[in-house]
């Protein structure tokens, strides 16, 4: 194997002429855009609605295996190193990169939604209550995180355990060979930085629209418009730009920190002064009532009713979310997780965060529908006349101290923003540049801007609705990607696992053992080093030691 020079790659220049093109094409012809995007996105969905579903639901089958698979032991590193970051640390990087900005936009907003449009029953009944909080989790399930935790192990296990760049391309060389050198890696990598463009303008769209609705709903000054918008979205950039420059261990590091202690704050205070029983005998109903009704949930196209409104406007557009973020999340959990087994990594990434996610949709789902049935639909009507994004400070309005909770959310708001757009800034750079884990500061300046572009562009050319149509258009070829790091992944486990499998009959055997098996043991070893990818140069190794807590 050979090393192979750190530097910025084809991939930024190829990125960044493309993403170029895109702003200014938004910029000049904004309603082309939106018309364009429309076109392709009702195509996608209605086309190809079902490798969405059937990718996603592989993800799920193929992680929790793992878990279960003799494969569980191996270490993403040498096999008695510890891990890198505390547990504390760890879980506030996989939260706030994951879905931090996404929980806070729908914690309300969506469960309200589906209980006066459920998918099956008839609206605003306690069955439509049920139905509400169970689409919802199955939406922020096992489901988003194993498709993180897939591409995550994929890159951590052959950038720790065998030394090679955090690449997608990497990833793929026990699948496709030398061919992930050249101009087939060149496009994988080129594809995963636009699907993290695209996953991140989505957040920064929706961040900022929450936002400014939080501050026009505090301050009569402020107007709810594009203009506000846009000013949100150059200060949020500046901030997490200024971030993203102090590297992972100083500034995305102690944000995230920060992030999940008010998150957590926030829920506890919802839970204090809500409905508490009934919030903890809606977790443990709807946990089982997702857990019984996954399989058909999973696999539901509604092929028989005919009626694909809530497929497309809710399950299809969170599959194609959570694809697209997996490109820079998957490469962020990845950059954070060395020391951890297999076994253990897939358990936290899908797990605790899921389990997060199962109270906090708990709390403020059940608090939500509440606050709307003692106002008489009120909030829903306030929700459908002003938009999605003023959910949360409507709701927070009827708690006690509102105006200084409602600032504390708008502040957990904008440093999730922040978080989000940092980690996902860092990822960008560090694709464009060998898979450097501490790209140059300049490289960062660029992408920040361009994320900052792309979703200004976006909410020009027709706000949320261009944002998700964006997103569902570009995680489309990604989930191919994504399939075949899975398995490369399962290609290179299998190798390694019968190699360990050997050296330990070795160790157990007579002497005359070992000598019979020593030719086959060398050949095992030649063959899968040589469907390794090339080691990353030593300056990348020793930024990834210097990284170490």
């Amino acid at each position: 194997m050979k090393n192979r020079r750190s530097s910025v790659t084809p991939v930024f220049y190829i990125s960044l002429a493309i993403a170029f093109v895109f702003i200014l094409w938004g910029a000049i012809f904004p309603a082309n855009v939106e018309s364009v995007l429309g076109t392709i996105n009702d195509f996608i969905s209605n086309k190809f609605g079902w490798v969405y579903l059937l990718a996603m639901t592989g993800f799920v089958v193929f992680a929790l295996y793992l878990v279960i698979s003799p494969y569980g032991k191996i270490r993403l590193g040498k096999q008695d190193e510890k891990p890198q970051y505390s547990y504390f640390t760890w879980f506030s990087f996989l939260f706030t990169a994951g879905m931090g900005v996404g929980l806070v936009f729908y914690g309300v907003n969506e469960p309200l939604t589906h209980f006066h449009n459920p998918p099956v029953t008839e609206g605003g009944t306690a069955l439509a209550q049920q139905e509400a909080l169970q689409y919802t989790l199955f939406h922020w399930g096992l489901h988003p995180w194993a498709v993180y935790a897939v591409v995550g192990l994929a890159l951590a296990y052959f950038n720790f355990r065998h030394n090679a760049p955090l690449l997608m391309s990497s990833a793929l060389s026990p699948l496709i060979g030398d061919r992930s050198k050249g101009w087939m890696g060149t496009t994988v990598d080129v594809i995963a930085v636009f699907g993290t463009i695209f996953g991140i303008a989505t957040s920064l769209g929706l961040g900022a629209t929450q936002i400014t609705a939080g501050l026009s709903y505090s301050f009569d000054a402020i107007e709810n418009n594009l203009f506000t918008q846009m000013i949100v979205v150059i200060i949020i950039t500046i901030a997490f730009i200024a971030s993203a420059a102090t590297g992972v261990n100083k500034g995305i590091r102690y944000l995230s920190m920060s992030n999940v202690v008010i998150a957590i704050a926030l829920m506890i205070f919802v839970f204090i002064f809500g409905s508490s029983i009934t919030m903890i005998e809606s977790f443990m109903t709807n946990t089982g009532n997702y857990l019984q009704n996954i399989v058909s949930m999973t696999f539901n196209m509604n092929s028989f009713v005919g009626d694909r409104g809530f497929l497309n406007d809710w399950t299809l557009f969170y599959w194609a979310w959570w694809i697209g973020w997996a490109a820079f999340v998957g490469s962020f959990i990845a950059r954070v997780s060395r020391g951890r087994t297999i076994r253990e990594f897939i358990i936290g990434v899908m797990g605790v965060p899921v389990l997060f996610s199962a109270i906090w949709f708990a709390i403020f789902g059940v608090a939500g529908i509440e606050s709307d049935n003692i106002l008489g639909g009120g909030l829903y009507s306030l929700i459908e006349t002003q938009g999605n994004e003023v959910a949360l400070f409507a709701f927070l309005e009827n708690y006690p101290a509102a105006p200084l909770v409602m600032g504390i959310a708008i502040l957990l708001i904008a440093s999730f923003f922040v978080t989000s757009a940092d980690s996902g800034t860092f990822v960008l750079s560090m694709l464009t540049t060998g898979g450097s884990l501490n790209p140059p500061l300049k490289i960062k300046l660029v992408w920040g801007a361009i994320l900052a572009g792309t979703a200004m562009v976006l909410l020009l050319s027709g706000g949320l609705s261009a944002l998700e149509m964006a997103m569902l258009i570009a995680a489309f070829p990604f989930t191919f990607i994504v399939i075949m790091l899975a398995i490369s992944l399962y290609k290179a486990l299998r190798s390694e696992h019968g190699i360990i499998q050997l050296e330990k009959q070795q160790l157990i055997f007579e002497s005359d053992y070992r000598e019979e098996t020593e030719k086959e043991l060398a050949e095992k070893r030649e063959a899968f080093e040589e469907t390794l990818p090339d080691e990353q140069p030593p300056e990348i190794e020793a930024e990834s030691n210097e990284g170490k807590e």
